[in-house]
């Protein structure tokens, strides 16, 4: 057929990149497991603050700091399944699972928004009134703990989608003690109560932004989305251009373990006479230097003749 396929060259790159994720895994694991007994501890004091003062900033404030917990909970449990090792089932490992976590997350935080939204424009209706000495008190408390969690969370890798997933819980809690403290301050100082639910409301439009992010990224990595920057076109164009004897590029597929580990698999075409397995490896070190790929799987052609889909798959 005028087409030479070496499979001798379906071969995977272990390097530095494929074990990227668990690197960073202690320093994830510590970060959001003290933020999530920090969380967890102050939500049951919110709770109470809430129903005593009858304030629906606090007490939503309350309903998103346990989702918080759990989304905490679940971030830390994700990067400790992720340190298994990979087995013959899970030939990739379990890194994925974090990237699930996250995804859980995100459709969390539209439930919470929701639900702050649904209650808010149940006391718009229906304003009831509101202690602000106690709701004050608890709000600045809850700063105060939120901004400890943030801290933690920052000694995290910041890149890290679940980790990414989790400050966003921490985020929404921080901002929701800041409208906490704000609707306090009016209260007692005009004694318009009407302010409780409307910064609620904001609130959940600043969560619902960034639950968005975080679950299109999630959703787009499960789904076997191309990363940016490994559009099919650029990686071909790059590598005719980069890599001596590479005459064409096709069946290119690139997706992502987790963010940080990407794949890809493509077939390439070389010029006759051309050593085969020297062009696989310049391929793949291509491949590591331009787009920081370290899992690559490259199948070599010669010849002039076009691969038929059915033949090579």
């Amino acid at each position: 057929m005028g087409t030479h396929h070496d499979h001798s060259d379906h071969s995977h790159d272990h390097g530095g990149h494929h074990h990227h994720a668990p690197k960073v895994s202690a320093r994830n694991v510590r970060a959001v497991g003290l933020a999530a007994l920090l969380t967890g501890a102050f939500m049951i004091a919110e709770v109470v603050g809430g129903i005593i003062s009858g304030s629906l900033a606090l007490i939503a404030d309350a309903g998103h700091m346990l989702t918080d917990f759990a989304a905490l909970a679940l971030a830390w449990l994700a990067f400790r399944i992720a340190q298994r090792p990979s087995d013959w089932k899970r030939s990739y490992g379990f890194d994925r699972f974090s990237v699930l976590a996250a995804f859980v997350n995100g459709l969390s935080l539209f439930l919470i928004a929701a639900w702050i939204i649904y209650e808010a424009a149940r006391r718009i209706a229906d304003p009831q009134p509101v202690l602000a000495g106690p709701m004050l008190a608890i709000a600045v408390l809850g700063l105060l703990v939120n901004l400890a969690a943030l801290q933690i969370m920052r000694s995290a890798d910041p890149e890290n989608l679940n980790i990414r997933a989790a400050m966003l819980h921490v985020m929404g809690d921080l901002l929701g003690s800041v409208a906490a403290i704000a609707a306090a301050g009016i209260i007692m100082a005009t004694g318009w109560f009407m302010i409780d639910p409307l910064l609620s409301v904001l609130v959940a439009l600043i969560i619902l932004r960034g639950a968005w992010a975080v679950t299109r990224s999630s959703a787009h990595i499960l789904l076997q989305g191309a990363p940016d920057g490994l559009e099919p076109e650029l990686i071909a164009t790059d590598l005719k251009s980069h890599v001596a004897g590479v005459t064409d590029v096709h069946h290119i597929h690139s997706w992502s373990l987790t963010e940080e580990r990407p794949v890809i698999t493509l077939h390439a075409r070389i010029a006759d006479g051309l050593d085969s397995h020297a062009a696989c490896h310049a391929i793949k070190a291509r491949l590591a230097e331009k787009f920081d790929i370290g899992h690559a799987t490259v199948e070599i052609e010669q010849g002039e003749a076009e691969c038929e889909d059915q033949s090579c798959g």
